[in-house]
């Protein structure tokens, strides 16, 4: 491993511990109670201790988000495909999109669940939501980032539209997927612990009120961790895959 991809790992690491030292000073020096506040010694004897209740909730957590990812990031794409081959289209439709991206996820949470109900697929179509909107605006910019000279080139060559657009459009639209998908990842988990804040009996959201209501603030943050640690899985997850696949990208 090279000195800079060395420090590149250092300097977060260093980061993260700077802010726990803080935390752990603010709660000794002001003597934080540990049902206000746990230290960070606290939080991890939390997760040790509870670690069964933790796994339990993730489950259904982890396959809202995941779900969630995949349809919305999918759905995202293929709209933007239309968008790129109809101007109209786009312009009848893309201002829709970003009305409705204006809807706090919250407050659309309850319209979903009363109409869909309180089953699992409620949670993964608001987890999908969330992730539809930055997918469809970064690859609608993707598909358009061709030069007018490559579009002529192409059409020199007597390419078809769908050689125009899997051969020459997707590849360069690739950069602005997997930025897309380092922001879905984790909003996607924001997404399905909100959905089950509102009448849920399992999940990690579900977890967090429950700690919260009856003042088991070990748990809470215990739990808080656990979604952190799952966000920060997929985020690495992408990232691995854009490094693998995308070998072209700028440095």
């Amino acid at each position: 491993m090279s000195n800079r991809r060395l420090a590149n790992l250092l300097w977060p690491i260093f980061g993260v511990l700077s802010l726990l030292a803080l935390w752990w000073a603010a709660i000794v020096v002001f003597d934080v109670k540990p049902f206000i506040a746990p230290s960070p010694f606290g939080v991890i004897e939390a997760v040790g201790v509870h670690r069964g209740l933790l796994l339990t909730n993730l489950w259904p957590t982890l396959i809202e988000a995941l779900s969630g990812f995949l349809i919305g990031n999918v759905a995202a794409v293929a709209v933007a495909s239309v968008f790129v081959h109809s101007a109209t289209l786009k312009r009848m439709y893309f201002p829709v999109a970003i009305i409705f991206n204006t809807i706090p996820v919250i407050a659309l949470s309850p319209v979903l669940i009363t109409i869909f109900g309180l089953s699992i697929a409620s949670k993964i179509l608001i987890a999908a939501i969330i992730c539809f909107f930055p997918t469809l605006v970064n690859m609608i910019r993707g598909f358009e980032s061709v030069s007018a000279s490559e579009l002529e080139l192409m059409r020199m060559m007597s390419a078809t539209r769908s050689e125009v657009f899997f051969r020459l459009r997707l590849p360069r639209s690739m950069p602005f997927l997997f930025s897309a998908l380092r922001i879905a990842c984790t909003t996607s988990v924001i997404g399905a612990i909100v959905s089950e804040w509102i009448g849920s009996e399992s999940g990690i959201g579900a977890l967090i009120i429950q700690a919260t209501f009856n003042y088991r603030t070990d748990l809470l943050y215990a739990a808080i961790l656990t979604s952190s640690a799952l966000a920060l899985a997929m985020f690495g997850t992408v990232s691995a895959l854009e490094w693998r696949f995308v070998r072209w990208r700028t440095a």
